[in-house]
């Protein structure tokens, strides 16, 4: 896990080709806290991180304090060979010496822009580092509880920022030797721990250290999701709302179709009229069984059984109508009961000669009694 820490510089003197040479405590051991987020625990707001002596004062800890380039703030990355020179600004020594507490490295600052920095009061440290993080808790030999401990402490680079984690005894100072005092301008200030930020809350300015602004940002980035979160699910229910608001249009509109189809019933009336003389019609053109069919297909059948489908083949509807009324138009009338008498309702009764006879010979019967009167 790459992490930083900020300590300062002291012991400060200029080289006559303008170089920025110094001493600096730049490690401690001891309990430091961090954000929880910078040790992959967002679950956390803050962990305390202990590093115990036999971690800061191993010899591979204390030898990856040598050579590390110098950086102007903490890059986006860590230093390697492919951008050191992109990022650094001077180094540090080799002559690395620790007391019981504490790591001091030699280091040179030989960028021009980082020296004005730091005679404008940039004046402490930031070690950027990697280590492992073993997520026991405990307390100190000195009473102080910690959370998780560092392990396997590697050094990449030392930054030169405002202010460090470490506090104000780790910082570059104007004195000729280490611990010397500072004669600066912020020498009798009191200073923080981490750098002052000013940050926007609603509208307000407020100013916080790099703990509270990094808190801050993850709360307002946590109510900024919970807002979008929030207005896609009003979208999607307006969404649903429109769609249910359209499904009801829709069939309220059906139903007012299906109440202007419901027929009076002097339009019942007419409607009956009308299809019976259809009917009619079309048996005069040919006798069929016309039920079941709506009125263009009654027209259609009867034409086609007096002329043949080749005399409406690709016809519209408006021809055939015209079709079938010329032909409605020259059918003869029927007589009914001559189609009764074909279907064999009427029978007829034969004439009988003995009735015929029978009246002749009442007739003579009559005419010979007169004779004989």
């Amino acid at each position: 896990m790459f992490l930083t820490d900020r300590v300062p510089l002291s012991g400060v003197r200029r080289t006559a080709d303008g170089y920025l040479v110094a001493d600096a405590f730049v490690a401690r051991t001891g309990v430091q806290t961090y954000l929880g987020e910078e040790l992959g625990r967002p679950d956390l707001l803050n962990v305390r991180l202990y590093r115990p002596p036999e971690e800061v004062f191993s010899d591979a800890t204390l030898r990856s304090f040598a050579h590390r380039p110098m950086t102007n703030d903490h890059p986006p990355e860590q230093v390697n060979a492919q951008n050191w020179k992109k990022y650094a600004v001077g180094q540090t020594g080799d002559e690395v010496v620790h007391d019981q507490k504490r790591v001091r490295v030699p280091l040179v600052l030989m960028d021009q822009d980082a020296i004005a920095d730091y005679e404008a009061g940039k004046r402490e440290l930031s070690q950027g580092y990697s280590s492992e993080i073993d997520w026991t808790d405990g307390v100190t030999p000195e009473g102080e509880p910690f959370d998780a401990i560092q392990r396997n402490i590697r050094n990449n680079h030392l930054a030169m920022v405002r202010f460090g984690r470490a506090g104000h005894e780790f910082r570059i100072g104007d004195g000729g030797a280490p611990g010397a005092p500072d004669p600066g301008p912020h020498h009798h200030q009191k200073e923080p721990t981490m750098s002052d930020k000013t940050i926007l809350v609603d509208g307000l300015s407020v100013v916080t250290n790099d703990a509270g602004a990094q808190a801050i940002g993850k709360l307002q980035a946590q109510l900024k999701d919970a807002q979008t979160a929030q207005a896609s699910a009003d979208h999607t229910h307006q969404a649903a709302i429109a769609a249910k608001d359209s499904e009801i249009a829709k069939r309220d509109a059906e139903i007012d179709s299906l109440k202007g189809q419901v027929l009076s019933d002097a339009a019942l009336d007419q409607r009956v009229q009308q299809r019976g003389d259809l009917i009619g019609k079309a048996k005069a053109i040919h006798d069929a069984d016309y039920s079941g069919k709506t009125d263009a297909e009654v027209r259609k059948a009867a034409v086609v059984a007096k002329l043949g489908d080749a005399a409406i083949a690709g016809k519209p509807d408006a021809y055939i109508e015209a079709r079938f009324d010329i032909l409605a138009d020259s059918a003869k009338p029927r007589d009914p009961v001559a189609q009764a008498m074909r279907d064999g309702a009427v029978q007829r009764t034969p004439v009988n000669d003995n009735g015929w006879a029978a009246s002749v010979a009442g007739l003579d019967y009559r005419t010979a009694g007169h004779k004989e009167a």
